[in-house]
């Protein structure tokens, strides 16, 4: 009975556990099934932490995430010039983002070595795979067009400066309204940098002032000639000639008015006899050097000139000196120039005579009665100046044209600082400030000199503005004259102040200068009985070719080597 019993029992209990161990299998199924159909649609999804074109997608669809990277870089660019805005849709210029690429590279990233199924444990596991990866902006554009655009940004909004107004009565330059244009070359890359990227799409044009008037050197060159119109003096003439050549020492910008015709260069020509005295001179000038240099530059003694070309220059003989001298002019450029026969120098015994003079080629439109024997024109000692000054300033110009070491900054220095002792208080100088640092070289034929139909007066150096506008100016005038008609002094004179005024806009001179001698000073003077008063010629013993006027004014003074020295 028991028996029996037991067995009922075990057969009412058996079908239970069956049943129940298949709806776990089954529910078990079931969740794994709706995990792996999760998982399954989560692999459509781009992974977490992944950058396309810096925006961020993960766990975005392919789709979705192309909406957003279009629709970020579809918008329009703000570019403001000043304070108006202008918008600059993307597709005027053809701007397109390369997405399926970019998707595919960014889908590419979430790839791992364990496969689907351990994507698949992991994800069961609840270790979501973080990619951290920036895939970069993939976009075109046409450059051109941007360009136009820009273009046409700048055509609508820019206010050119208005024209300068000169005054021929007063020499002066009253500077037009001031503008201001867009700076595009600097734009451009702005603005590609916001179209590159998909936020902050805003561009701040870059705006600069114009300069009314002072930026171009043509209005100089208009007010020179009208006025030396207005004086009766034709500048491009058969009785009368003008040359006038002058450089922005700061831009390099030039006037160049017949600046190639020859002159008859007087003494102006005792510029390359330095430049050469200097490139044969091997060692520290002493007094003797010194004294010699002087005397030329400042006094424009010819007997002093000739024995520099035959002593230190031509070893013995005054041809061999002339020869290096005009071979030193040809040499650094200044193609026009030479010096083929000593300077009169009144002395009973001269040795006379000429070697061949170089071949030339000058402006041949005008004929100026140049002197067979000594000629230069005012673009060439304008560029002899220049040559000097980018010397002195920048260690180029002549120390660039003499490699080794012939003619050094510290040589460029002392010429200019001896040149900027000729003190005539004439001439380009009475066309600055009496207080204005000007280094140059005059020369001049007077009227009705024995041997020339003309008279010829000139000038050329380099004149040091307060505001760092230094210039080059060099002019040569001729006339065919008894000596008598327009002073061609002062027409020099006001050229001067015309260019000085047209670089120092905020210094002007409106007239000229009422403490101007009548005739030029000299370097010394005499009196009755001999005694010398030295005016601007450094008293032998005291000339400083480093502080050429510290004997004047009593700043110190370097120690100077003996003779002989």
């Amino acid at each position: 009975m028991s028996s029996r019993l037991l067995k009922n029992n075990r057969r009412r209990s058996s079908p239970l556990m069956p049943i129940l161990s298949a709806l776990f299998i089954v529910i078990a199924l079931g969740l794994f099934i709706i995990e792996l159909i999760n998982f399954t649609q989560g692999e459509d999804r781009l992974p977490a932490g992944v950058t396309v074109a810096g925006i961020n997608v993960g766990n975005l669809t392919d789709n979705e995430a192309i909406a957003l990277i279009q629709e970020a870089y579809s918008e329009s660019i703000t570019l403001y010039y000043q304070d108006n805005p202008i918008n600059l849709n993307p597709d005027a210029i053809g701007f397109s983002v390369n997405t399926p690429v970019m998707i595919a590279q960014a889908r590419a990233s979430g790839e791992s070595g364990t496969g689907f199924w351990g994507r698949f444990i992991n994800y069961m596991l609840g270790r979501e795979e973080v990619v951290l990866q920036e895939i970069p902006l993939q976009a075109d554009y046409q450059a051109n067009v941007l360009e136009a655009q820009l273009d046409e940004i700048a055509r609508i909004y820019d206010r050119p400066s208005g024209s300068a107004i000169y005054d021929v009565a007063t020499l002066t330059i009253s500077a037009g309204e001031t503008g201001y244009v867009m700076n595009t070359d600097a734009a451009l890359p702005l603005v590609e940098d916001a179209l590159l990227r998909p936020n902050e799409r805003i561009v701040e044009l870059p705006i600069i002032g114009g300069e009314a008037a002072f930026a171009s050197l043509d209005v100089l060159e208009d007010m020179i000639l009208d006025y030396l119109d207005s004086q009766g003096f034709i500048y491009d003439g058969q009785q009368s000639v003008t040359s006038i050549f002058i450089l922005d020492l700061t831009t390099g910008e030039e006037v160049n008015i017949q600046s190639d015709v020859a002159y008859s260069a007087a003494s102006t020509n005792k510029v390359p006899i330095l430049i050469d005295y200097y490139r044969v001179l091997n060692r520290e000038p002493n007094q003797d050097d010194a004294f010699l240099m002087a005397n030329s530059l400042l006094c424009s003694a010819n007997s002093t000139s000739n024995l520099i070309m035959e002593t230190f220059l031509g070893s013995g003989n005054i041809f061999s000196g002339l020869a290096s001298v005009t071979n030193t002019a040809q040499y650094i450029g200044a193609e026009n120039t030479f010096l083929t026969a000593p300077f009169i120098d009144g002395s009973a015994n001269q040795e006379l005579g000429a070697i061949q003079a170089p071949e030339t080629n000058p402006n041949s439109q005008f004929d100026t009665d140049a002197d067979t024997f000594n000629q230069t024109t005012a673009e060439d000692m304008g560029t002899m100046f220049s040559l000097l000054y980018d010397c002195a300033n920048y260690d180029s110009g002549l120390s660039v044209a003499y490699s080794e070491g012939e003619i050094t900054t510290q040589e460029c220095k002392q010429m200019l600082e001896l040149m900027s002792a000729v003190d005539l208080e004439r001439l380009l100088q009475a066309g600055i400030p009496e207080d204005a640092k000007i280094t140059h070289k005059n020369g001049w034929i007077p009227g009705g000199l024995a041997g020339a139909t003309g008279a010829t007066v000139a000038d050329a150096g380099i004149v040091y503005s307060p505001n760092g506008r230094d210039y080059v100016i060099s002019i040569y005038l001729w006339e065919e004259t008894d000596g008598t008609g327009i002073d061609r002094w002062i027409l020099l004179e006001e050229i001067s102040r015309a260019t000085w005024n047209f670089f120092n806009p905020d210094n002007q001179l409106a007239a000229r200068r009422s403490n101007i001698p009548a005739t030029a000073t000299e370097c010394y003077s005499t009196d009755a009985l001999g005694n010398r008063t030295y005016n601007y010629l450094p008293p032998y013993g005291e000339v400083d070719l480093n502080n050429i006027n510290g004997w004047r004014d009593g700043t110190a003074t370097t120690p100077q080597p003996l003779p002989g020295s």
